[in-house]
């Protein structure tokens, strides 16, 4: 029987927002994006995954078109690497690893997903699948489209500043220059 990674996936422009995909664990990349992009009615047009730290800084990229530097083995830690070059086994190894997906690279928009178990694959069952879906994705190409669902808490906490409206004085401002 085959191993199947369980990730969780959420955005930080919709709080309400989840899904929860299971997938082979020698899927590539490439065939994740597919079924992302599936999933979310998405174009896959231009993406990428970064793995990632504990924190959501970007490592390494994995591209959608080929980028011509080599193969795991060959490619420096640095350089990016095609999708389809590189099963998720490759590079995820234990609970809570992640993935930054960047499905907008113009405006750097991207959701999170932490791989949060692992199980043997079901007889009859068809992976990758979706265990879990709460709330509509954010539009693909306007970040500012409106949908029913809460938005970020980002902007709601940011909405309770008015544009630095508490620092009235340029008391401290030196005008000689």
């Amino acid at each position: 029987m085959s191993m199947i990674f369980r990730f969780r996936m959420l955005s930080d422009e919709n709080d309400a927002f989840l899904r929860e995909y299971e997938i082979p664990y020698d899927a590539t990349l490439l065939d994740f994006n597919d079924y992302i992009c599936r999933n979310l009615r998405y174009d896959s047009d231009m993406a990428s995954f970064f793995l990632s730290d504990v924190e959501w800084n970007k490592g390494r990229e994995f591209t959608l078109m080929d980028m011509g530097f080599g193969d795991a083995d060959d490619a420096s830690d640095d350089m990016p690497m095609y999708m389809g070059d590189v099963a998720l086994g490759q590079i995820i190894h234990n609970n809570r690893d992640r993935l930054i997906y960047m499905f907008d690279m113009l405006a750097e928009r991207a959701f999170f997903l932490e791989l949060v178990g692992t199980d043997v694959a079901q007889p009859g069952v068809r992976y990758p699948r979706t265990t879990a879906s709460e709330a509509a994705a954010p539009d693909q190409y306007d970040a500012a489209a409106e949908s029913n669902d809460r938005g970020s808490i980002f902007d709601e906490v940011m909405s309770d500043f008015d544009d630095f409206g508490d620092y009235g004085s340029d008391d401290y401002a030196d005008d000689e220059y």
